[in-house]
């Protein structure tokens, strides 16, 4: 069977996922790995996703109350040096700038000796020191807070092993960081950013997760409390795709972030962060990408409808084209979605074929050829790129032109619906919650070497009862999982009201928790 996509996501019995991802990556023509190591290029159809995640999310963060505001790329080191717990998490992936200058020496080009700089500075990997030394200037009195701030900007982490969107050592992010006076406040404020995160995961990037908090061996470095939303690849592997942590007052002390109370007390700040990154445009694709390449949802897809005039270099091209240029015309004065269509008519001097095939593989939502036929009757032909096939089948549909107008908004949010539908159907159906002992655990993920990991078999998660235990006996816990590759994913925030023995220790079960494999 032909498919648009040059590797499938199964080979015989053998998953090739990870090849599939790569290869959507490319011949969606999304990103590309850059000269620098571990960085990517996003190419213009890979940023307009992420201007779409932006706008979208930016509102929400607005309607949060929260500002916008922009915080430099270096970061003394000093800074970090503050909190010990911090800087440890971070210390092996930092990117240190030592020099200020370069010199010409025996004909190369070297870091001049008498430029060294007096601190090193740390390129940012995160930004709570310098955004917490702000905070301990712009809050003085309890009636400053609380204060919510945001940033969209590029971060940078060292990373050893990367994989386009899903970890590179430079990426995209919005970070929000906020201070308030108590710590009722703050979390609070931490988990009204979970459910923002959670909601939009689900209704913009029509992808599943399930909210809640990480257990303390998987806390942000600093963090009271971290809690996450996790994504089910279809592959079975868990992706963390947002995060969201209480802080307590452990940065404001460390940043001296004080506020004089009503009473006149100086009182430490309670403060909290939580960000999302280019991470969700690798989600998306491994939640809803299939053998013909990618399925965007309409909320984030940069054009969503793609009408493609089948141009022979005749005469009659020219009503073709005119037939074409109405048409969507016609569609960017509708509203789907709550906002414009974002219509496009492809007029590259390619065979039609091809630029249809182009447009499957990078998941426009609908896709529209015009030919001579077409516009003498005044029909649209089309395809959903969300039920593209019917078995090996290509499916298209036709409309008079004045009625796929008027269908047009309800297509795309049928597209929006029905991918969601799918995603949650196969998390669902994928969560196993009978297994009660670790060597059942054990047994029904098998052993795996590094190399099996990548194209293991599909398993999904468990979801199982545990005592929640701490430092030594935690530490123990991960060891045994890491035998399997095998880590906690969360704690859900929707808990049962009873609990069977721990998975782990045979001890009363205190909460409900997920195991699975992950990016």
């Amino acid at each position: 069977m032909q498919r648009a996509l040059s590797v499938s996501r199964m080979t015989g019995n053998k998953s090739t996922f990870p090849d599939w991802y790569q290869a959507i990556v490319r011949e969606a023509d999304m990103a590309e790995v850059s000269p620098v190591r571990g960085s990517m290029i996003i190419k213009p159809w890979g940023y307009g996703v992420w201007e779409r995640i932006q706008q979208t999310m930016d509102r929400r963060i607005k309607e949060m109350g929260v500002d916008n505001a922009y915080f430099p790329l270096f970061i003394p080191l000093s800074f970090f040096a503050k909190e010990a717990e911090h800087v440890e998490g971070f210390a092996k992936e930092m990117a240190v700038v030592t020099h200020h200058r370069l010199k010409n020496i025996d004909g190369k080009l070297q870091p001049d000796p008498d430029a060294k700089l007096e601190e090193p500075l740390i390129v940012r990997p995160t930004s709570e020191t310098i955004i917490g030394d702000a905070f301990s200037r712009w809050i003085k009195s309890y009636r400053d807070l609380p204060m919510k701030i945001n940033q969209w900007a590029n971060v940078v982490r060292w990373e050893m092993r990367t994989r386009l969107f899903l970890r590179t050592s430079e990426f995209l992010w919005q970070e929000g960081h906020t201070a308030h006076v108590s710590r009722e406040d703050a979390l609070a404020s931490t988990l009204q950013a979970l459910e923002m995160y959670r909601e939009f995961s689900e209704t913009v990037l029509a992808m599943p997760v399930i909210a809640g908090e990480k257990p303390e061996n998987e806390r942000f470095p600093g963090a009271e409390a971290t809690y996450s939303i996790e994504a089910m690849m279809q592959d079975g592997k868990a992706l963390q795709a947002g995060t969201s942590h209480y802080l307590g007052t452990s940065f404001s002390r460390a940043q001296n972030i004080r506020y004089q109370s009503d009473s006149g007390d100086l009182e430490f700040c309670h403060t909290s962060s939580w960000g999302v990154s280019t991470r969700l445009i690798g989600g998306v694709i491994m939640t809803h990408g299939d053998d013909d390449g990618l399925r965007l949802p309409p909320a984030i897809a940069p054009r969503q409808i793609v009408v493609v005039p089948m141009l022979r270099g005749k005469p009659e091209d020219a009503e073709v084209l005119a037939f074409a240029e109405g048409l969507v015309k016609a569609l960017h004065e509708k509203f789907a979605l709550g906002e414009p269509i974002r219509a496009l008519l492809d007029t590259k001097d390619q065979k039609s074929s091809d630029k249809r095939w182009n447009w499957v593989r990078r998941g426009a939502p609908i896709i529209v050829e015009l030919g001579p036929r077409d516009a003498a009757s005044g029909q649209v032909t089309f395809m959903r790129r969300d039920n593209l096939r019917d078995g090996d089948k290509v499916q298209s549909q036709a409309m008079s032109r004045d009625d796929f107008v008027d269908a047009a908004p309800g297509l795309l949010a049928a597209i929006q619906q029905t991918l969601f539908e799918e995603a949650k159907a196969s998390l669902d159906a994928n969560i196993r919650g009978d297994l009660t002992t670790f060597d059942q655990v054990a047994e029904y993920f098998g052993k795996v070497s590094d190399e099996e990991e990548e194209t293991s078999a599909f398993k999904g998660w468990v979801r199982a009862s545990w005592s929640r235990p701490t430092g030594e006996a935690l530490d123990a816990v991960e060891q045994r999982l890491k035998g399997f590759k095998l880590t906690l994913r969360n704690a859900p925030m929707n808990q049962p009201s009873s609990f069977g023995p721990c998975v782990f220790t045979g001890e009363p079960g205190v909460e409900e928790i997920l195991i699975g494999r992950s990016y």
